[in-house]
Formats: structure tokens, C-alpha cells, sequence
């Protein structure tokens, strides 16, 4: 059986990866407005999504958050749909 179940779930992964990993980076290991500027396109990045897209993609992060072991990636993974502007803030 396949580690991921199609190529978006398999870019999807990698996406979280990279960006929780950019997200909790020390500034001693990342300069932080080079963060900030990774942060920010790919949260433009979602803006740009259609409203099929992003709901794909945010039922998508709630199976990845529902299968999760690990909590601080979890809560990542549920926050990640408000905190890149997939959907609006309460």
C-alpha cells in the first residue's frame, strides 16, 4: 500500500512539513523575514484557490489532522485553513 493515497494528499504533506517547520523555526535558524515571506505566499497562495480547491484541500488537512499522532502538528494541521486564509477568522 502506498504511503500516501493520491499525489495531492502526498504534496499536501509536504506543504504542512515545510511550513510547520518554517512556523516553529528559532530565528537563530531561519532569518525571520525570510519566514515571514515563505508564510505570506503561500498564504497568498491559498487566496488564490477556487472554492472547490479549498475545500478539497481543507477536508484534505481535517483527514491529515484526524490521523495525526503527533499534537503540536495536529493543532498545526486544524489551524492551518484560518491561519493561511483558506477560511475566515471568527
Amino acid at each position: 500500500m502506498p504511503v500516501h493515497q493520491s499525489l495531492t494528499h502526498a504534496l499536501a504533506g509536504a506543504l504542512v512539513d515545510v511550513l510547520w517547520f518554517v512556523d516553529g523555526c528559532e530565528d537563530d535558524r531561519m532569518d525571520p523575514d525570510d519566514a515571514v515571506k515563505v508564510l505570506e505566499g503561500v498564504a497568498f497562495l491559498m487566496t488564490q484557490l477556487t472554492s472547490d480547491q479549498r475545500i478539497e484541500f481543507i477536508d484534505l488537512l481535517g483527514s491529515m489532522a484526524a490521523e495525526e499522532r503527533d499534537a503540536s502538528r495536529r493543532e498545526f494541521l486544524k489551524g492551518f485553513p484560518e491561519g493561511f486564509g483558506l477560511i475566515e477568522g471568527d
